[in-house]
């Protein structure tokens, strides 16, 4: 049997990585060699989970690479790549080791051409207009002449000031300025916005609501104005219940703001010339059409007195009016005279009549009538009274009766409140009478302790349980060191007072020894 020989590599000196090694040493030669890319390619699957990251694909005929951007580089983005989107993306390239493949970090997007710019931009247009926010029926007529003009622009550019001057030259009219970017990143948001915040305003609060708004812009380039075509400021647009006039770019330029406003003006200027008449020419109408009142006035005043002028004609005349009964009021004055003296006549004779019938005897007897009536009447008069009298003084005895206990109650209830107030005053004065001595006694106790406690607190109280003061030259000393260097010490006992030497004296000549000091304590 033939001996096989062993041909399997030997492990020679080559080094062994971990997989984590391995994988960061790719990550850093990728990192390295492609530290900032632009890359071209058309966008595909493109994904936006809940943590604002935006996850999508670059791909071309043959091969596809995995892009993400993180939430706040998204957010910047001034273009958001959308499915089948030729673009050209700006970032860095590096690994993703948990998963063994390469990825790019994309920082920012811009269409590859305008071509592909305007493929977007007509892709969104068609869908915004299938949902109906650029039907002619929810425009919405610009006011005659506006009491406030709210104008949505950049505050320090050309247009604005554009604006103002047309309209001062037309019909001056207050204006709201809301300040925005008018291209960049910020500028849609911001557009949208202002136009939101107008419509929120309240009729009648401290800031006026505008009766018309216009977004007005300079001319640029489709990437400057795109700002104006995003979704969120055509959807801000055809919500507004302020009519909205619309002057983005110049007259050839068209952004999708254009479709949503309820006017579109070539420019800025004509924006004004949109929002408010001619002030010169409303006051040349008024004019005319103030002399063409004039003259209808006068020529229907004149029309009307010719027409009355007319109707008298065909009226009799006053005198033929008034002949028949003028002469009918001659007549019955013609009768009148000898009427009243028919009349007196008869009452004449109807009077002697009357006279012939009276005698001094039926005189008599009228007034024997009159006096016995008159008696009749004052005799039932005096019983009336008599009556009267009667009930007045009964009433008068039945109160008096109800008087007097209800007078007895009262002075019983008066007696009683006036006993118990005189005995409250009683106890008042007692305790007044004894409250000074309670307060005295009070603040002698209290002054009682505040004396012991100053004793008990005091020096002296602290000299009788064994302690002593130490002055050094007449001062407390409270430390060692002070005390060698005094001169001369005074120590205070509760019974008085005792003088020592401080510190050391210098020896005599002959090297006697110094007198002994003696213990302090």
């Amino acid at each position: 049997m033939d001996l096989i020989e062993d041909t399997a590599p030997s492990p020679g000196n080559q080094p062994e990585y971990t997989v984590s090694e391995l994988s960061g040493a790719v990550k850093r030669v990728i990192e390295g060699e492609f530290g900032l890319v632009r890359v071209r390619g058309e966008v595909g699957r493109v994904s936006r989970p809940a943590s604002g990251h935006l996850y999508f694909d670059l791909k071309d005929d043959r091969s596809v690479i995995a892009a993400i951007s993180w939430k706040g580089q998204a957010a910047r983005m001034q273009v958001r790549p959308e499915e089948g989107m030729e673009v050209v993306a700006t970032g860095r390239l590096t690994t993703f080791p948990g998963q063994s493949k390469y990825q790019l970090i994309v920082e920012d997007v811009a269409p590859a051409g305008a071509g592909a710019l305007m493929a977007m931009l007509e892709k969104r247009r068609a869908a915004l207009q299938a949902e109906g926010l650029f039907d002619a029926a929810r425009k919405q007529p610009l006011p005659y002449l506006p009491s406030v003009i709210g104008v949505i622009t950049s505050p320090s550019g050309a247009v604005i000031r554009d604006i103002l001057h047309r309209l001062r030259d037309r019909f001056p009219r207050p204006v709201l300025i809301w300040p925005v970017a008018v291209q960049g990143q910020s500028c849609a948001a911001e557009v949208a916005a202002a136009i939101r915040g107008f419509n929120a305003l309240p009729a009648g609060g401290a800031v006026p609501r505008p009766d018309l708004l216009i977004v007005a812009r300079g001319g640029g380039s489709l990437e400057d104005l795109w700002g104006f075509n995003e979704e969120i400021v055509v959807r801000a647009a055809a919500e507004s219940d302020i009519p909205l006039i619309s002057a983005v770019g110049h007259e050839t330029d068209t952004t999708l703001i254009d479709h949503a406003a309820d006017r579109r003006a070539p420019t800025p200027t004509a924006a004004a010339e949109m929002a408010v008449p001619v002030r010169l020419e409303l006051l040349a109408a008024v004019d005319a059409h103030g002399a063409r009142l004039s003259r209808a006035l006068a020529q229907g005043v004149g029309l009307r007195g010719q027409r009355l002028r007319d109707l008298a004609r065909a009226l009799p005349r006053p005198e033929g009016l008034l002949a028949t009964p003028a002469q009918r009021l001659d007549a019955a004055m013609g009768r009148l005279s000898g009427g009243l003296s028919l009349a007196v006549s008869r009452k004449r004779g109807l009077y002697e009549r009357q006279a012939g019938r009276v005698s001094p005897a039926a005189l008599i007897a009228m007034l024997r009538l009159r006096r016995d009536r008159s008696a009749h009447l004052a005799s039932r008069l005096d019983a009336a009274v008599a009556r009267r009298v009667e009930r007045a003084r009964d009433l008068a005895q039945a109160r008096a009766a109800r008087l007097a206990p209800a007078l007895s109650r009262l002075i019983g209830d008066a007696a009683r409140a006036s006993a118990e107030r005189r005995g409250k005053v009683a106890a008042l004065a007692q305790r007044l009478d004894a409250a000074p001595a309670q307060r005295l006694a009070g603040l002698a106790r209290r002054l009682e302790a505040l004396e012991r406690t100053r004793q008990s607190l005091g020096h002296a109280q602290t000299l009788k349980r064994g302690f002593a003061i130490v002055r050094g030259d007449g001062a407390v000393v409270t430390a060692k060191a002070a005390a060698e260097k005094a001169m001369l010490l005074e120590i205070e006992f509760a019974d008085g007072r005792l003088t020592v030497g401080g510190k050391a004296q210098p020896r005599k000549p002959g090297g006697g020894k110094p007198p002994e000091q003696g213990s302090l304590f």
